[in-house]
């Protein structure tokens, strides 16, 4: 269980507030994938990194009832002086599993070759992408949090395999996940809300969100 509960949050951009959020209530069950639609630069990025503890609400409460992975694509977890071999091993330990099984597990997925031994500091950002989202697939969570959709990369083979094992993962886990597309939350989630202005409107089916944010973004 993941539940927000009165939660603000908003940054002084230097001239002015930019609320990202304003008084949001909402829960999210086990088994019960959501996506939430909002346009570029309406913090998107914020709201996902709020679910995992890595942004701190301004006001209101969150409770994580549930292990909750850090967002695909993020960065901040690995070290970029070392390599995906130490990464994923350190990470491991982080989280209590076996090395040598997450280790492996990356070292399959993301198919990286001998750059899986060389430092991430000189990967490009295709090749980062595949080794967090290999490494987040390897960890065991409750809820998965997704920002935009699969990561970027024109490694046919990974995007084939990482597809595969993201849509067995969806029996048995519960996904988050946020787009400014709502042609990406498809394949994820049927209950989705809608993020504009500050404001998050949630609704049981992805088809009247799409409705709001079709008539917000683009009448």
């Amino acid at each position: 269980m993941l539940e927000f509960d009165n939660v603000s949050k908003s940054f002084w951009t230097g001239t002015q507030r930019k609320v990202i959020l304003d008084r949001a209530c909402f829960r999210v069950d086990l088994g019960q994938s959501l996506g939430i639609l909002a346009p570029n630069g309406t913090g998107k990025t914020t709201l996902i990194k709020m679910m995992a503890g890595l942004e701190k609400p301004d006001e209101g409460e969150i409770r994580r009832g549930c292990r909750i992975s850090f967002p695909l694509g993020f960065m901040g977890g690995v070290v970029s002086k070392h390599s995906a071999h130490e990464n994923a091993r350190y990470i491991a330990r982080l989280y209590g599993l076996d090395p040598d099984y997450v280790e492996a597990y990356c070292r399959w997925l993301c198919g990286l070759g001998e750059y899986f031994d060389q430092p991430l500091g000189t990967y490009s950002s295709g090749m980062k992408a595949r080794f967090t989202f290999s490494l987040m697939l390897a960890l065991d969570f409750d809820i998965y949090l997704i920002d935009e959709g699969m990561p970027n990369s024109t490694d046919v083979e990974f995007n084939k395999k990482a597809a595969a094992i993201l849509a067995e993962r969806l029996r048995t886990t519960t996904i988050i996940i946020v787009s400014h597309q709502p042609k990406v939350l498809e394949k994820f989630a049927r209950k989705a809300g809608v993020l504009l202005n500050g404001q998050l409107h949630m609704f049981e089916t992805l088809e009247e969100a799409k409705q709001l944010y079709d008539y917000e973004t683009q009448g």
